[in-house]
């Protein structure tokens, strides 16, 4: 499919490139996940990553993350730092772990299998935990928080070493309704305020609109690319998701595809 082209500056501006993703290919044994996969993500980008179940946008994310194996092309990071969030960490509920314990893993100089971390790592992490609402997480034992509570500190990490690009996948799994209009914020927070360039994979359509700057729908290769007022119009997203079953639109005339119809 002809991509449509984001509505940025030139290429004049390579300085800006955060990230480059160039003709990558990922397979497992002998299935073909991901092919020629191209794209650009610049400082400033909140980028968006849509597309089907199965498209392989989780296996993008791991592959830009470093977590899986690339057979062909190539991933260039120019970021300072680079966070990640997976769509899941499975945790044991038995495992008697803190989240100040927990985070304190991520800190080089404060790293504790058992026990507290140090007092500045203590201070550093209750910082952290503070910014993004989640203080009073701070004791909690792991396996006793909410998927959206458990989502915040999964964030938490990520951002203990300051990256100045942050990959999420489906960060709102497991996050109920209220908490997701807080975590819309939380969002805002980091990309407008931290200055964070953020690459998310998301299903929820409504905030994708809302909140990103370019849009990357993946089916294998991106088969649509470009600001979100061109590539969510039904016509494109027909094209992406293989059929129109599912989509209406809201009162202004945005696209929607309602979760249960991509899902299935």
């Amino acid at each position: 499919m002809e991509a449509l082209q984001p509505a940025r500056d030139t290429p004049g501006n390579d300085a800006d490139v955060l990230l480059r993703v160039q003709d990558l290919h990922v397979s497992y044994d002998d299935a073909e996940v991901l092919r020629g996969v191209s794209m650009e993500i610049r400082r400033g980008d909140f980028a968006c990553v849509i597309g089907p179940n199965g498209a392989g946008k989780s296996t993008l994310m791991k592959a830009i993350a470093g977590l899986a194996p690339i057979s062909r092309g190539r991933v260039e990071s120019r970021a300072r730092q680079v966070g990640y969030v997976p769509q899941q960490l499975p945790i044991d509920p038995a495992l008697p772990l803190t989240v100040s314990e927990f985070l304190s893993l991520r800190l080089s100089k404060s790293r504790a299998w058992l026990g507290a971390a140090s007092k500045s790592g203590r201070m550093q992490i209750t910082a952290q935990l503070a910014e993004i609402g989640a203080e009073h997480l701070l004791d909690r034992r792991l396996g006793r928080l909410s998927g959206g509570e458990f989502q915040r500190v999964l964030i938490a990490y990520a951002l203990l070493n300051k990256p100045d690009l942050l990959l999420l996948d489906e960060p709102l799994t497991g996050v109920d309704m209220r908490g997701g209009l807080s975590f819309d914020g939380l969002l805002h927070h980091l990309h407008d305020h931290r200055r964070i360039a953020i690459l998310m994979v998301s299903h929820d359509l409504h905030l994708v609109e809302h909140l990103a700057t370019v849009v990357f729908c993946v089916n294998r290769n991106v088969c649509l690319s470009g600001p979100p007022k061109e590539v969510l119009k039904p016509e494109n997203l027909a094209k992406a998701y293989g059929h129109h079953s599912g989509m209406v639109l809201d009162q202004k005339g945005s696209a929607f595809i309602p979760l249960g119809s991509i899902r299935k």
